[in-house]
């Protein structure tokens, strides 16, 4: 980390730092390299991965659209906390474009939909046996058994998002 880099960051801090990070990067201060050595360190923690990726999926900027060599092979290094965290994010995305899509809400819907592709892409460039291990656990989840069952329970899904989670859990594999 530099040394105004927490060891630890709090999610609170991971995602102020992601966001400085990707200002600095769009304006060219940072290269993909230095860019990619500061996320390996940040993801190194789950608060870290979750602000990361809180800021990276959402933000308007072109990163997560045309993932640098070098920031791929960062995030495939850290392992199966990115491969989970980004296989959560697909699910919780696909489920809120359903239902910004049922309360009219073009914008959020966009919105949720951006993040599921860009799920989608990183996914597909992640260690693939992490990744087919981790989706096949989504995919039980989405058809009713198997540990994420309490994960989509908890944030309350319907019968509809379960089949959009489960539609966009097998669109990973298609190219």
């Amino acid at each position: 980390m530099t040394a105004s880099t927490p060891a630890t960051p709090t999610f609170p801090q991971a995602m102020e730092i992601a966001a400085a990070w990707l200002g600095h990067w769009e304006n060219g201060e940072l290269s993909d390299e230095v860019l990619a050595d500061r996320v390996g360190e940040l993801v190194a923690s789950l608060d870290g991965a979750r602000g990361f990726f809180v800021v990276a999926l959402t933000h308007d900027a072109p990163l997560m659209d045309r993932l640098p060599e070098a920031l791929v092979q960062s995030l495939r290094q850290a392992g199966d906390g990115v491969v989970d965290l980004s296989a959560r994010n697909l699910a919780m995305s696909t489920a809120m474009a359903l239902h910004h899509q049922r309360a009219g809400d073009d914008g959020q819907r966009a919105g949720s939909m951006r993040v599921g592709r860009r799920c989608t892409e990183l996914l597909r460039l992640l260690e693939p046996v992490a990744v087919k291990r981790r989706l096949e656990v989504l995919l039980a989840g989405a058809e009713g058994s198997g540990d994420d069952l309490a994960f989509l329970d908890r944030w309350g899904y319907d019968q509809d998002q379960r089949q959009a989670i489960r539609a966009a859990v097998l669109a990973v594999a298609d190219d």
